[in-house]
């Protein structure tokens, strides 16, 4: 094993973070992307492209729990996580590569319309990131012991994630969206491949805890009520944030007034440039250390209460581009903990030789209230003559979220060594 994973230096945590990350900048390149793209170019509308969208939680109830328990269970190319994490990296670069090029593929397969062919590219983007998605955050489990070093590596994992989801959104606000596609393949390949040299994965579970703690082996079972508590409460902050990513550009055409497909991705693309920048600040700078003083649990619940406070904002108050920019701020510590907390508050109420299943059954508690966003709340939003319904949704269910945290217990604190 080398010397920087048994030391633990930052920038061994740096390096583990990067695969994450890699699926983190794929999502981040959909997220700008995929809606604009539908609406300006091909003129689907907000129903079509909730059902686009619906490809990827699909992807995550079929990939997750299936690839996190099988890594759970293998090993081959010398490891348990990184078959899946090359191989998702891999496919999801492709899949994004295809995106501006949907209505050239249809043509050449002869179908009239194109939503059949941005349903199969963006599934396919969806079930190579579902594939490397639980590894690249399974593997941190792996190679960290539980308690600080554990949560440090899930917040330098998405404070880095979130540096580059920003980087992501400001290139597409500075340089277009198609400039982003291109760089994004490219990262996406790096990032996914090049750090697996540097990483050792341990051949068993338990041992990676001995060699990491030095004297104390993991005994943990799993917490079912625990597990149950958290994924019901982590669905509501994913309900009302995929909400707000998937029909914003809605909200966004009737408050502002915007017509320009360019300006209308500038706008979004600098709203979701501060929600990363400013996120990537407070995983390691705010919250790591808020949770050793309070909990995470505690930690977790007040950053979503903010973040239910900003959507009230932008659904009431917010009048212009510059006012959203300025509540985004308030929205990137919820956003920041959302991503991050939540990873290292279950993996430690868990059976360890089961942390890939497990994750794969978290992800249900996003992909679930996904599909409830593609498939039902498009069809009202469709409808709806007054589209802040969109960030009325977002507020109400991040709300809810935060209530139900507060009745996720919190583990006794372990002694750093």
């Amino acid at each position: 094993m080398k010397t920087m994973q048994k030391k633990l230096s930052n920038v061994f945590y740096v390096i583990l973070g990067l695969p994450a990350t890699a699926m983190g900048f794929g999502l981040s390149v959909q997220i700008a992307v995929l809606s604009w793209i539908l609406r300006s170019k091909y003129g689907l509308n907000i129903e079509e492209i909730g059902i686009v969208w619906a490809a990827g939680p699909i992807a995550g109830i079929l990939g997750q729990p299936i690839v996190g328990l099988i890594s759970d269970n293998v090993w081959f190319w010398g490891g348990r996580r990184r078959p899946f994490i090359i191989i998702g990296g891999i496919l999801a670069a492709l899949a994004i590569f295809a995106l501006p090029h949907i209505g050239f593929i249809s043509h050449t397969l002869g179908m009239e319309s194109i939503i059949g062919v941005a349903i199969t590219v963006a599934l396919t983007l969806d079930l190579s990131i579902n594939i490397s998605f639980n590894p690249t955050r399974s593997i941190i489990a792996d190679v960290t012991p539980e308690g600080p070093q554990r949560t440090k590596g899930y917040t330098w994992m998405q404070a880095i994630s979130n540096f580059f989801g920003a980087l992501a959104y400001l290139i597409a606000a500075l340089f277009g969206n198609y400039v982003l596609i291109y760089v994004g393949v490219v990262i996406i390949l790096l990032f996914s491949i090049i750090p697996l040299f540097f990483i050792t994965e341990p051949r068993h579970l338990e041992q990676s805890i001995i060699d990491n703690l030095s004297n104390t082996a993991s005994t943990t079972k799993t917490q079912w009520g625990e597990l149950f508590k958290i994924y019901f409460a982590h669905a509501f902050s994913w309900l009302g944030i995929q909400t707000m990513f998937v029909y914003s550009f809605a909200f966004l055409e009737q408050r502002f007034n915007v017509n320009d497909a360019q300006y209308l991705g500038q706008i979004i693309g600098w709203m979701f440039f501060i929600l990363n920048a400013v996120g990537s600040l407070f995983p390691i700078f705010f919250l790591e250390p808020l949770s050793r003083k309070i909990g995470r649990v505690k930690t977790h619940y007040l950053s979503l209460l903010t973040m239910s406070l900003g959507y009230f904002l932008i659904a009431f108050y917010v009048r212009s581009p510059q006012e959203i920019y300025a509540v985004f701020i308030l929205l990137s510590l919820g956003w920041a903990a959302v991503v991050s907390l939540p990873f290292a508050i279950m993996t430690e109420k868990v059976a360890k030789n089961k942390t890939g299943f497990f994750m794969g059954i978290f992800n249900l508690s996003v992909v679930l209230p996904q599909l409830v966003s593609s498939f039902v709340l498009g069809h009202y939003i469709e409808k709806a003559t007054d589209k802040s319904l969109i960030y009325q949704i977002a507020a109400i269910s991040l709300l809810v979220s935060a209530l139900l945290w507060v009745f996720v217990r919190e583990n006794p604190k372990k002694s750093e060594k």
